[in-house]
């Protein structure tokens, strides 16, 4: 009688096997990551509808209900941060399209291929520098023995520190966060625009159409659908107008225009330790830009068929 043979483990099996723990492991990694960094310290949103006593704890403050909300939109200050912060995003969003679009446009114009990727390098490079570094940039620029000062003097402009001044400190905001991050969107825009076919301009040509008239009713619908697409994912930063820029860059003297919620939840929150308040301020910004990345995700879907699944 023949022994039984052992079968042995197909090698296909074990690369399969160990493909899939591996897959595994780097998911269980990121949801743990997840866990502790996003979903426990939601746990925290218990302190905006309590009086919040750091020495009680969570369980042992006093629950106020809603008074935290209805003192926050009681305050002018918050009415006035919230004012700054719409108009600041919205400038931001609104130029943030338009911007690179246009840039994009002229840029594909170039035929010269070695200039054309020189240029989409350089105006990229700006969205990977920060803020600290960006801010004292600026700040040197703008100032009263600035390079700007210089310039001005000449049309016979007094010298002035220009981010100390309210009335020119939200387009000074909105001017630095366009040139660093347009480079970004170009890109995007670019990136379309290789899917245009070449047949179209070639036919419009023949037919006597002008390159602006070609730009218009070729090149636009063609990228019609990313230029929505950058649009509406926009939308959830309605309420984002930039801690990390204004932080930087922003004084007292400004706070009147410069202000916005971030930075005022900051002072509220960890300078003045009114963590209720602050929390609660957080908490309305995180519910509206919630809604209205649902929103910009149910827009992109219905007018560019954008799915994120």
């Amino acid at each position: 009688m023949k022994a039984a043979s052992i079968q042995q483990p197909k090698p296909g099996r074990k690369r399969k096997s160990a493909t899939f723990w591996n897959y595994n492991i780097m998911v269980g990694i990121g949801l743990l990551w997840l866990l502790f960094f996003n979903i426990v310290p939601m746990f925290g949103i218990v302190m905006a509808f309590e009086n919040y006593d750091p020495v009680q704890g969570f369980f042992k403050s006093q629950f106020i209900g809603l008074e935290n909300f209805k003192y926050l939109f009681s305050m002018s200050d918050s009415r006035r941060v919230i004012v700054n912060t719409i108009i600041i995003a919205v400038s931001k969003l609104i130029l943030n399209v338009l911007v690179p679009l246009i840039f994009a446009l002229l840029l594909n114009e170039i035929r010269r291929l070695k200039f054309k990727k020189l240029v989409q390098t350089v105006v990229y490079l700006p969205h990977f520098l920060s803020w600290v570094i960006l801010a004292s940039i600026f700040l040197e620029l703008f100032s009263y023995r600035g390079a700007f000062n210089s310039v001005m003097s000449v049309f016979g402009v007094d010298p002035k520190i220009w981010f100390a001044e309210e009335k020119y400190f939200r387009q000074l905001i909105i001017f630095s966060d366009v040139w660093k991050e347009f480079g970004y969107n170009a890109v995007i825009y670019l990136a379309a625009l290789t899917g245009v076919s070449q047949d179209l301009y070639e036919s419009a040509a023949i037919d006597g159409c002008s390159r602006l008239k070609a730009v218009w009713h070729i090149t636009l619908p063609g990228i019609s659908g990313t230029i929505v697409v950058v649009a509406v994912l926009g939308l959830g930063n309605v309420l984002n107008a930039g801690f990390d820029q204004v932080f930087n860059l922003y004084s007292p003297l400004v706070y009147s225009t410069g202000d916005i919620l971030d930075t005022w939840v900051y002072r509220m929150g960890l300078l003045n330790v009114q963590f209720s308040l602050a929390t609660a301020a957080g908490l309305f910004k995180s519910a509206i830009s919630f809604i209205l990345i649902v929103v910009s995700y149910i827009i992109a879907y219905k007018a560019a068929d954008y799915k994120i699944f």
